[in-house]
């Protein structure tokens, strides 16, 4: 029986942000992907919220995306985009990339870590105990692991096998979602009606059509016809411009559920495996790369036993509200999606609202990830915040913050007196680094706040802990995040 310290069930954008985070921190870990290799025939989800293009820039892979993406304003609430060019961060913007793309960009670089990928199988069950996981594999082989995370989806295996609640609200309306060809020309742009949504888009090659179409009634299965295709066609546009040669056809719903508890033990969920929702809002894919960056860093210290294993429980208090947060907000843009007479005034004002200088800060705020706020008790407004990334001066000469979180590892930035903070008993898991920075600090939503003279910042860009001119309540923050001395 192989074993490793992580088994992850899934080699999605999830699961491969996950595997890059374990690795970096040194920690074998291993993915079981039932695909036979990172290859997608069709586009599924595209792009990332600024928050995430921020995790990214924090491992130092955020261009090799940059590279290949569209940046854009498309955060929209109603039918109000809220631009958030004046946000205070370096990515004020939406990356369009599909997910066939990112997934191919992730693979290659997992590729250059000590990752072990299993192709072609999947994670057919489990059983754990007090020191570890045996994870049954559909090629009839096992695996031993000290710990299992789940990254297989919405209807993830390993949520079930643990017995996990997944809580919510079942499907109300359906989308299909093809690329096809056409004999007729298709108009433009996106068209709302009261049955929902509606968009059609030109490929680069000029003849294969991206189509999205809502249902006119609640669809079941994913794996539609042509002929389904057809027919919703022509529902909303009284024709099917004659589509044909299917590159593939599926259909999406606005089901809506969040796992109860991220952990079970030894199992712990992420991404799609613990909340699926509407596609409305570009959600998914940001969420889930975010979730591994919260759980990456956690598990690692614990499996080092750095760390005890009430750390992991941290993920789940803070994630879990993120999630169930970005939830509601999908379920109202699905809804302002139907423009009917009834709900059309809704939309009108509504988006209105939107537009508003306020509104629009917190609403872009917070589908962009930019304002998550992590509850760690009373302090700096700074606490439980993600970390500006400052231009520092340092005696290696200019950084900026998101390059010393490189390599996944803590930073106690020092901005008082050289030398002034004593980490010794840490000083081989938290980088001590003395700095000057001459600017203000902004936070998006909030604005400019008191310059602090240092800061603890996590490996996932949170800050532990903010000093006001002294050291009170370090060693507790670095006790609490990176282990008792």
């Amino acid at each position: 029986m192989a074993g490793h310290a992580v088994v992850i069930a899934g080699g999605g954008p999830t699961g491969m942000m996950l595997a890059a985070e374990l690795a970096l921190a040194k920690v074998d870990v291993a993915i079981v992907e039932r695909r036979p290799g990172h290859v997608l025939v069709d586009s599924r989800a595209g792009g990332f919220h600024s928050r995430t293009i921020e995790v990214l820039d924090q491992r130092g892979v955020a261009d090799r995306f940059l590279a290949e993406g569209e940046r854009v304003q498309a955060l929209a609430f109603g039918t109000k985009v809220l631009d958030m060019s004046d946000f205070p961060t370096r990515h004020p913007y939406t990356l369009g990339l599909w997910q066939r793309k990112i997934e191919r960009i992730m693979a290659a670089w997992i590729a250059e870590l000590p990752v072990r990928i299993y192709y072609g199988c999947g994670v057919t069950g489990f059983a754990q105990d007090n020191s570890g996981v045996d994870v049954e594999v559909s090629d009839g082989t096992s695996l031993r692991a000290e710990y299992l995370v789940g990254c297989d989806g919405g209807r993830s295996v390993i949520r079930k096998a643990a017995g996990i609640e997944f809580a919510g609200w079942e499907a109300t309306k359906s989308a299909l979602i093809a690329e096809v060809e056409v004999t007729e020309e298709t108009p433009k742009g996106v068209r709302y009606d009261e049955i929902g949504v509606h968009g059609l888009h030109v490929l680069e090659d000029g003849k294969t059509v991206r189509m999205v179409v809502t249902e006119m009634q609640l669809g079941s299965g994913d794996e539609p016809s042509l002929r389904e295709l057809s027919e919703a066609l022509t529902t909303v546009f009284g024709t099917d411009f004659g589509v044909h040669s299917p590159t593939w056809i599926s259909r999406f719903s606005d089901m809506t559920r969040q796992a109860v508890a991220y952990r079970a033990g030894r199992v712990l969920l992420a991404g799609d495996s613990a909340h699926i929702h509407s596609p409305t809002g570009g959600q998914g894919i940001s969420l889930g790369v975010q979730d591994a960056v919260n759980l990456g860093w956690k598990l690692a210290q614990v499996v080092k036993g750095i760390s005890p294993e009430s750390l992991l429980d941290t993920y789940h208090d803070e994630r879990h509200p993120v999630a169930a947060r970005a939830l509601q907000y999908t379920m109202a843009l699905a809804t302002l999606q139907r423009h009917d007479e009834r709900i059309k005034p809704v939309v009108d004002v509504v988006s209105d609202l939107a537009g508003m200088d306020e509104p629009r800060k917190r609403l872009a705020g917070i589908m962009s990830g930019l304002d998550i706020h992590y509850d760690f008790g009373e302090g700096h407004p700074l606490l439980g915040r993600r970390m500006p990334d400052l231009d520092l001066v340092t005696a290696g000469g200019p950084a900026r913050v998101f390059e010393l979180l490189h390599e996944a590892r803590p930073v106690l930035l020092n901005l008082g007196e050289p030398g002034a903070l004593n980490i010794t008993p840490w000083a081989d898991r938290v980088q001590r680094i003395d700095a000057d920075y001459a600017g203000v600090w902004e936070l998006p939503v909030l604005g400019v706040v008191d310059s602090p003279t240092a800061v603890l910042v996590r490996p996932d860009g949170y800050v532990a802990w903010v000093g006001e001119g002294t050291d009170a309540g370090l060693r507790d923050a670095l006790t609490t995040w990176f282990g008792s001395t």
